[in-house]
């Protein structure tokens, strides 16, 4: 299965350290040589960005930087792993070079996976109720 990871944090207002940027390398290198890595990138400052908004049938374009915001998208992966338990554990290996900030995991949609949105308990829950009625 695959997991899109999203990493908010605040905005930095320097460029990471040469350390830094080796520590982040060779996180990286290790994931893609697993193969539990398909992608990753940071993003740039908001102060080069815009954010496009359709609400109510208007389309709107602000220019960055978006100071009103406390976190930011700093970056995002893609990650392939076996469970959403080992997403975790890849995010808080992240989060211990990345520093503060959180990362949001979404699974992926892939044709051909379970992609019953609903959560396990209530895939129970129904499987129980139908068993339950005879159908």
């Amino acid at each position: 299965m695959r997991f899109l990871s999203i990493d908010k944090t605040v905005e930095r207002t320097s460029p990471p350290t040469q350390e830094e940027m080796a520590t982040m390398d060779n996180l990286i290198e290790d994931g893609m040589k697993a193969s539990r890595l398909l992608a990753t990138e940071g993003c740039l400052p908001t102060s080069l960005g815009a954010r496009v908004r359709r609400s109510s049938g208007k389309l709107s374009v602000t220019d960055g930087p978006f100071t009103e915001a406390k976190e930011m998208v700093g970056g995002f992966a893609i990650l392939k792993v076996a469970s959403k338990e080992e997403a975790i554990e890849l995010a808080r290996k992240f989060l211990e070079v990345a520093g503060e900030g959180e990362c949001e995991l979404r699974q992926v949609y892939e044709p051909g996976v379970d992609s019953n949105c609903a959560s396990p308990a209530d895939r129970a829950e129904a499987s129980g109720a139908t068993r339950m009625s005879g159908v």
